[in-house]
């Protein structure tokens, strides 16, 4: 081999170890900043790899961030096994059913409960006690949920039903119709803290089981979104309340505004007579 072959032997052999080191280095920031926009957490390790080599400043705060959000994903993967706890207990059962509700608390409109059930390979990542989760990510694990679920049950219990029987009534019987509308039946359920009154399947009330259990959370998901929609819609048809703000609970507008103008034909009258005479 002469000089001149050794020499670009030589330059060729630094040129790829420079690609191969600083891997796509020449890219533009911007472009890399977008291409991991783009990726889905579990996409985010390659990311890392590819561009751990580059020495731009920006470039490397770029991949400081995809190593904190790997962390955060991995994190998450950990978190959500735990979450997994009681459905692997009882993994014997075919179709395990989650039940919680939201809207016992409000001073007007609906409670209303929803069941849940998953399947059994369920991957959906950031499921959580739905009050722990912004209005967006609960958005987001929604369209998830209704998209990914073997089934799901909703039911909705009004103000008048709820100041005739009483809230924790009114609160077991949307559970029971939201039990009802399931299709397949399930074999057991994994409730949030009570045991549903006139209900044949086999029941597993577990403290704080929005937190604990991915049904019961996905379950609190899914009554939340559907609650807080429909509480949107009540604030077009009576403006004043805020009912899209406060989604009917007891906030210093909307007292003002039950005081001022009096209830809705949504007002729970057994819940307003603090506020006003009835």
């Amino acid at each position: 081999m002469t000089q001149r072959e050794t020499n670009v032997s030589t330059d060729n052999s630094m040129e790829t170890a420079a690609v191969s080191e600083g891997k796509c280095a020449g890219l533009p920031i911007g472009t890399i900043k977008a291409e991991l926009a783009e990726l889905k957490d579990s996409e985010v390790n390659g990311f890392i790899e590819k561009y751990r080599g580059d020495e731009r400043a920006g470039v490397i705060t770029l991949v400081e961030k995809a190593v904190k959000r790997l962390e955060k994903y991995n994190a998450e993967l950990v978190r959500i096994d735990g979450m997994k706890e009681y459905e692997r207990k009882y993994s014997d059962y075919v179709y395990i059913c989650g039940i919680d509700e939201v809207g016992r608390g409000p001073l007007a409109g609906p409670v209303v409960a929803g069941a849940v059930i998953l399947p059994k390979d369920c991957s959906i990542l950031y499921v959580n006690d739905s009050k722990k989760l912004s209005e967006k990510k609960r958005e987001e694990l929604y369209d998830i949920i209704m998209e990914q679920a073997v089934s799901v049950g909703l039911g909705y219990i009004d103000n008048n039903r709820i100041d005739e029987i009483n809230i924790l009534n009114a609160t077991y019987e949307a559970m029971r119709q939201a039990i009802g509308k399931l299709d397949p039946k399930p074999d057991i359920l994994l409730n949030d803290a009570v045991t549903i009154p006139m209900v044949d399947i086999r029941q597993i009330p577990i403290i704080k089981g929005d937190a604990k259990s991915i049904s019961i959370a996905a379950a609190s998901i899914v009554a939340k979104v559907t609650r807080d929609r429909l509480m949107v819609e009540y604030d077009k048809q009576y403006p004043g309340y805020d009912f899209a703000g406060n989604k009917g609970y007891g906030s210093a507008k909307h007292i003002e505004a039950l005081k001022k103008y009096g209830p809705t034909p949504i007002h729970r009258r057994s819940f307003i007579g603090n506020f006003i005479e009835i």
